[in-house]
């Protein structure tokens, strides 16, 4: 049995480094964060859903989502809708995407006063396997400290428990 546990640790006081290996290729699990058919099945946390999501994979290309939850037992949260845009700067097919994420609205508008932050992922090849290491950089340890108090770890925690379960779908 792989150890697919998440290891999460903090640099610099801003940015978040992310760790799990997949049991899948590398090819496989990158085409996960290319394709809009895929990101729909596993992107958000538990009980939330994603009915709107437009892709243009490539630097300067857009990646405009809705995520909305659907899960009565998250009480205030059942209904709401959290609206985020990708904007991609650098694409290596399958070993890395750089993109800044930002909050936004149902047109796109980047929410002011939310942080951004600069994600770097990079696939690592293991033999088969897929080491993803995910870099989240923000502009101060506020911003960081913001994201962490809104219970961003249980949610990419839950977002990459679903995407395992979409790649055993898809092997």
């Amino acid at each position: 049995m792989t150890n697919n546990t998440m290891v999460s640790r903090v640099e610099n006081e801003r940015v978040l480094v992310l760790e799990r290996v997949f049991d899948a290729p590398r090819e496989l699990v990158f085409k996960m964060f290319k394709e809009p058919e895929h990101l729909k099945r596993w992107w958000g946390p538990r009980g939330w859903e994603v009915p709107v999501c437009t892709v243009d994979f490539r630097p300067g290309g857009v990646w405009h989502y809705c995520m909305k939850c659907v899960d009565q037992n998250q009480g205030d949260f059942f209904g709401m809708e959290s609206w985020g845009k990708g904007v991609y700067k650098e694409i290596v097919e399958p070993e890395k995407i750089v993109y800044t994420d930002y909050f936004s609205d149902a047109e796109g508008n980047v929410n002011e006063a939310m942080p951004s932050t600069e994600i770097t992922m990079e696939f690592i090849d293991q033999d088969g396997k897929t080491k993803l290491v995910n870099r989240a950089e923000y502009v101060s340890a506020d911003a960081l400290k913001t994201v962490m108090d809104m219970g961003m770890l249980q949610g990419i925690t839950e977002t990459w428990d679903r995407l395992e379960e979409r790649l055993n779908e898809c092997k």
